[in-house]
């Protein structure tokens, strides 16, 4: 066994990569600030986004700093095949989202969040279980990156965990809170560029390092047969099939992504996505790589812990210099994400909270700005209290990413059907929600009658994910076709097997179930719901040129923000028939 060896940073030298990664990012900020700030300016850009920008905030939102230790891991587990099932999957449904996103574009093109969408189309009690997902995934989304901000600094460094997650939480607040989304998009692409710079420098020279081919050629015997094979069957069923699911489920469940559908420009939406699938496929895939390597020269994971593969081959195989840029590439990921989730979460509380519930039609733009800078030092600070517990992450992620799995058909389809209605909605996620817990944490034994209701379930569940996969590119009798075929199919192979795999079991289960009820409650529903109002429903909160003139302004285009009306008060009141004015949406 290998003696793990760290290779540490002096803390004059940890102190002036930290305090110069983040002091720069801060000046940045600052050359983006607004005297006054624009309310929409803040969370989406005044959806204005270019294609340059776009593509390099997805990208870096996507890769956060679980990417890096979970695709090692990955590799180092399931040999040549674990960084595709970690970083090919993550890619794809970049790719199998876009279609589905540019329809809630074009539905909703002034939105904020996708709850805002959800509530126009169907109430509060909808955009209430969308909101308080996103806020949930969020936080936990801040929590772990703070978390691996510390671990890398107390690893790499003389300076401790906790010193490590307050630096990094003061130093993403700082330039974050005064210009929200745009400082956001913007270091993202500053942020990248410094990822791909050090990935391209980094995962070659440990390569070399390492011993290159030969060492591959000569350590083949290090590796299982399974590992060996590139189908193998173990690394589906644990890692890419499982995976494959929960992804699709964070695509439309987190706000970060639904924040930057809503800021690039409308035209801009395909290359964005196309881009940004191809970009984080090959970093992430890269990354897994050094999980691989690590497999074949026969290294041990310091404590058993697998987050320790990427320090320990960073140690053991690059010069001080490369140890440099592997530290600024981690800090980078996972500042990235960490400043998207307080962009999104700001949002939500502006938009959702403050803007829906509270204001009720009379926004103050001043005071829904107050709302969203004190959502982001309040999650900051949260976020690093937490951070600093090391509670069980692994738990909360997958609670999260089962609430996000029974709302996936349940949203998508409320944008194509018009019968689908709030009682539908609200009953198929909750009632998707409480099966995913009986099934994940195994609250009745996975045995006789109870397996295979469940494996019944997921096998529907299968057949939804893949006949919304096909949805998205083709008409909906296909689609129906697929899916119906992949569910009856999937049963002979589920039943009897799937109860072995609970994480799959339960993911799927949340699918088929939440499908299942929201059709069935549907199906004889007399609504008809005209999606030609919600673009009327959902718009701006201020216009642009009245917010810098303060003065009134009506526009003939009913979209249009300048028909937003400012009191004397400052409050802006919507024009709009039912947002945000009182009772006017379908709540």
């Amino acid at each position: 066994m290998q003696e793990p060896v760290f290779y540490q940073l002096s803390i004059t030298h940890a102190i002036v990569l930290l305090v110069g990664f983040y002091g720069l990012t801060f000046l940045l900020s600052l050359l983006i600030g607004k005297k006054r700030e624009n309310v929409d300016s803040y969370m989406v850009s005044n959806n204005a986004v270019g294609f340059g920008l776009a593509a390099a905030s997805m990208i870096a939102t996507w890769i956060w700093a679980a990417s890096f230790y979970a695709s090692a891991t990955s590799g180092f587990k399931y040999g040549l095949s674990g960084p595709i099932h970690y970083g090919f999957w993550g890619a794809l449904m970049i790719l199998f989202i876009y279609p589905f996103g540019r329809r809630f574009r074009a539905l909703a093109p002034k939105a904020h969040t996708l709850a805002e969408v959800i509530h126009a189309r169907h109430g509060s009690s909808s955009q209430l279980i969308m909101a308080v997902s996103n806020l949930i995934g969020s936080c936990i989304s801040l929590m772990v990156n703070f978390t691996a901000a510390g671990a890398l600094v107390a690893v790499l460094t003389p300076l401790t965990f906790i010193q490590g997650v307050l630096i990094a939480g003061v130093g993403v607040l700082s330039y974050t809170l005064w210009s929200g989304f745009r400082a956001s998009v913007i270091t993202d692409f500053v942020q990248l560029i410094a990822m791909i710079i050090a990935a391209v420098v980094i995962i070659p020279i440990i390569f070399v390092n390492a011993g290159g081919t030969d060492m591959l050629m000569a350590n083949m015997s290090n590796l299982s047969a399974q590992q060996q094979d590139f189908f193998s069957s173990t690394a589906i069923l644990e890692q890419g099939a499982p995976y494959f699911v929960a992804v699709l489920a964070y695509a439309i469940g987190n706000q970060t992504i639904a924040q930057r559908l809503f800021a690039v420009r409308e035209d801009l939406i395909k290359p964005t996505f196309l881009t940004a699938t191809i970009g984080y496929g090959a970093v992430v895939i890269g990354l897994g790589m050094l999980g691989m390597l690590a497999l074949f020269v026969g290294l041990q994971p310091a404590d058993g812990n697998m987050n320790n593969i990427i320090p320990q081959m960073a140690s053991q195989y690059l010069p001080p210099i490369g140890i440099v840029l592997f530290f600024v590439l981690v800090i980078g990921s996972l500042s990235s994400t960490a400043d998207s989730d307080l962009s999104a979460l700001s949002a939500i509380m502006m938009t959702d909270i403050y803007g829906k519930n509270i204001a009720k039609g009379r926004v103050n733009p001043q005071r829904m700005l107050w709302w969203g800078r004190m959502t982001m030092v309040v999650a900051t600070l949260a976020g690093v209290i937490f951070a600093s517990l090391r509670l069980d992450i692994l738990v909360m992620l997958v609670f999260v990413g089962a609430l996000w799995g029974a709302i996936v058909f349940p949203v998508i389809i409320s944008f194509y059907w018009g019968k689908i209605t709030n009682r539908a909605f609200t009953t198929s996620v909750i009632a998707a929600v409480v099966l995913f817990t009986i099934a994940r944490f195994e609250i009745l034994p996975l045995t006789g009658i109870v397996a295979v209701f469940f494996e019944i379930s997921a096998s529907i569940g299968a057949g939804v994910v893949l006949g919304l996969m096909t949805f998205a590119f083709f008409n909906r009798h296909l689609a129906i076709a697929v899916g119906v075929l992949v569910a009856i199919g999937a049963m002979p192979y589920a039943i009897g097997a799937l109860r072995d795999y609970p994480v799959l079991l339960s993911s799927l289960t949340a699918y088929g179930v939440s499908a299942v009820i929201c059709t069935i409650m549907s199906w004889r529903s007399k609504e008809n719901f005209d999606f030609d109002t919600l673009a009327q429903k959902v718009t701006s909160f201020q216009s642009t040129t009245s917010e810098l003139k303060g003065k009134q302004s009506v526009s003939e285009n009913p979209r249009d923000t300048s028909r937003n009306q400012t009191n004397a008060d400052g409050s802006v009141t919507s024009a709009s028939p039912t947002t945000p004015a009182p009772g006017a949406s379908r709540a």
